[in-house]
């Protein structure tokens, strides 16, 4: 099985967008999305600085170097307006699978970018990283996420009820898959 390659050579393209690696110039936009309300409020982690937003860039590069994931700054094609971002965590070279997660700026929702965006990267993770599987574990709640997920042709497989403690609450969690 392929590992990672370097991150910096995985460009991913189509016609309406660029997935490219994480740079430091990047990291206003991080800021700016996992800062935002309507961003975080599913996706498990929040910055209240630029200061602190330097975490989650030191985690994408991280991930990379230790071969356990992916991630993706997503910009249009066109303009190179920035979009959000998509990866992949937990990968499992024994099981061949790895799970997908995704956030997008919400003045650019409902616009099929996020769609677009996972067919780019299941494409990749398929064909590059040979795996069998991607995972989704998504917050029931997240209906937005979980119909995009559906929309690109991950399957449903069940939740998980009151598995984990967010905002001191049992939160359920639904999980998806997408086999090769």
């Amino acid at each position: 099985m392929q590992s990672y390659a370097r991150i910096s050579d995985v460009t991913l393209k189509s016609n309406k967008l660029c997935l490219r690696a994480f740079q430091v110039d990047d990291l206003q936009n991080i800021y700016e999305g996992l800062s935002n309300a309507d961003v975080i409020r599913y996706y498990g982690i929040s910055y209240d600085s630029l200061e602190s937003a330097k975490a989650q860039l030191c985690w994408f590069a991280n991930l990379q170097e230790q071969g356990e994931g992916i991630w993706w700054a997503i910009h249009s094609a066109k303009d190179n307006t920035f979009y959000g971002a998509i990866g992949f965590n937990n990968f499992s070279r024994q099981h061949l699978k790895v799970e997908i997660g995704f956030w997008l700026l919400p003045e650019f929702w409902g616009k099929g970018i996020v769609s677009e965006a996972i067919k780019l990267v299941s494409n990749y993770a398929f064909n590059s990283l040979k795996v069998n599987r991607i995972e989704a574990f998504v917050e029931s709640e997240n209906t937005n996420s979980s119909k995009v997920l559906l929309k690109t042709g991950f399957n449903y497989e069940g939740t998980m009820m009151k598995c984990e403690i967010k905002n001191s609450k049992f939160i359920d969690i639904s999980i998806y898959a997408l086999l090769k």
